[in-house]
């Protein structure tokens, strides 16, 4: 067992007394205070190895009489201490339960057993570099955004004057990271009768899995904003498709909640998924929910991933790269491709920032030309034209 007086902190302004004794191994360092309750005389002891690390002990003492934080207490002993206070407006159905995850099964074993105090960026570089070996960016992602909210709490506290985490996991929150113009084509299925491929071999296991991947896409929705939608959501007038909720399974059971942006937003019905609505639709009441499994429950990401085989199925038919979610991607890459106003396709995929959707761009020229010729057109007609400037030489 430990020894007690090792976990004694001094009480704010005490008066410190302190002593060092040398050891074969190092020092023994202690610091004695008066217990302003007891008026019993208590101590602290630290065993440690260099005289730097004595006067380093006694400093974190002299810190707690001022401000009254433990200055050598470690992350997992901080993180445990502050309870929930760093969920602080989480989600808590869905992005606490993920971050929790993050911080029990990644942070605290990498990093738990360090002061907080002696986190640096680094260190947290490292780890980083460490999780990107073994796990996706969004589990990464998972994992620091947690971190970071612990040390803020850490700097709230007076425990440390600056976050290190927050600076060096830019590249994995991606809060301040730009996309580039067209990386996000990479994840869509390169054409329309691919896609009827993987929905037909989808649908030999279930139609509802056909049904699923054709939504996914053609909506350019997320799984579990397919889940969601129910038949009144189809605007046959319009045309349109409301999402404006998402249904998937979260802490304590399946979970109904809104979209990721948190507002509604209307998608075209394209000719080729007009069929499957009015199939799915057909003899159903406007609240009935538009499509679910084989057995009647809700079809989620990891449901058609178990049912079908995904990988296997993806990997035969040379789609080995897509995910479910690259089915969403699909969907907003066509639309791009169709022409449809920057702006237009960041209302349908319901994007906060327009960097984001201008990730499914061409990165290349190739609608550059139909651009000059349609500015031509109305120059022509806007008033006299002027001759072109002749190329024949320098101008001095």
């Amino acid at each position: 067992m430990a020894d007690p007086r090792n976990r004694r902190m001094p009480p704010v302004g005490v008066r410190l007394t302190t002593d060092v004794e040398r050891r074969v191994d190092g020092f023994r360092a202690r610091v004695r205070w008066t217990d302003p309750s007891t008026k019993k005389r208590v101590g602290r002891v630290s065993h440690v190895r260099t005289a730097e690390e004595v006067e380093e002990f006694f400093d974190q003492m002299r810190k707690v009489t001022e401000t009254g934080t433990n200055t050598t207490v470690t992350l997992t002993a901080y993180a445990a201490s502050i309870g929930d206070r760093w969920k602080r407006g989480l989600d808590p159905t869905s992005t606490a339960e993920n971050y929790d995850i993050g911080l029990r099964l990644r942070v605290l074993p990498a990093l738990g057993h360090i002061q907080v105090v002696k986190i640096t960026a680094g260190m947290i570089d490292r780890t980083i570099d460490q999780w990107e070996t073994e796990h996706s960016a969004s589990t990464i992602k998972n994992s620091i955004a947690p971190l970071v909210r612990v040390l803020d709490e850490a700097v709230r506290d007076d425990i440390i004057t600056v976050n290190p985490a927050k600076h060096r996991a830019r590249r994995n929150l991606g809060k301040h990271v730009t996309q580039t113009t067209g990386a996000l084509r990479a994840h869509a299925i390169p054409d329309l009768t691919t896609l009827r491929t993987l929905a037909d071999a989808c649908g030999q296991v279930h139609q509802s899995y056909s049904d699923h991947i054709m939504l996914s896409a053609l909506l350019a929705a997320r799984g579990s904003e397919v889940a969601g939608l129910r038949v009144g959501d189809v605007d046959w007038r319009n045309r349109v498709v409301k999402i404006e909720r998402q249904h998937y399974p979260g802490k304590g059971g399946l979970v109904i909640k809104q979209t990721k942006g948190r507002r509604a937003r209307f998608v075209p019905i394209l000719d080729a998924l007009e069929p499957i609505l009015e199939r799915l639709a057909t003899g159903k009441k406007p609240d009935d929910p538009l499509l679910r499994g084989p057995r009647g429950g809700v079809l989620t990401t990891a449901t058609v991933r178990d049912a079908t085989r995904w990988d296997d199925l993806v990997k035969g038919l040379g789609l080995q790269d897509l995910t479910r979610h690259g089915l969403r991607h699909t969907g907003a890459t066509w639309m791009a491709d169709a022409g449809i106003p920057l702006h237009v396709l960041q209302g349908i995929l319901g994007h906060q920032s327009i960097e984001t959707t201008k990730g499914y761009l061409h990165s290349d020229h190739r609608h550059l030309a139909a651009a000059a010729k349609q500015a031509n057109q109305f120059l022509s007609t806007s008033g006299p034209r002027r001759e072109p400037l002749r190329h024949d030489g320098p101008h001095l």
